[in-house]
């Protein structure tokens, strides 16, 4: 299984290095009255580490909600524990014969 996890990782990065050794030309982004002038493959990263940014920022509410909970449901659980009658397991009775 590790080889096949292995080979699929050298098989997309591989495929990303011809990716990139291909679209070395100039491409040009005009955005608000400003041009940026860099290889293809350098507008494509900088574009995808912005979208990975965004989408980390916009997940952070919902790890911190999640983070407040468990602690709280942690904290529950520790008080409910302390709090429980301590259960007294007999053993059973050996059958009368």
């Amino acid at each position: 299984m590790k080889f096949i996890v292995w080979l699929v990782r050298v098989l997309v990065f591989v495929v990303l290095l011809v990716l990139a050794l291909a679209n070395t030309q100039n491409a040009t982004v005009n955005f608000a009255g400003y041009s940026w002038q860099a290889p293809l493959i350098l507008i494509g990263l900088a574009f995808f580490a912005v979208g990975l940014f965004a989408g980390l920022i916009s997940a952070l509410p919902a790890l911190v909600r999640l983070k407040l909970e468990s602690g709280r449901l942690r904290r529950e659980l520790r008080v409910a524990r302390e709090q429980a009658p301590a259960v007294v397991v007999e053993p059973p009775m050996p059958p009368v014969l």
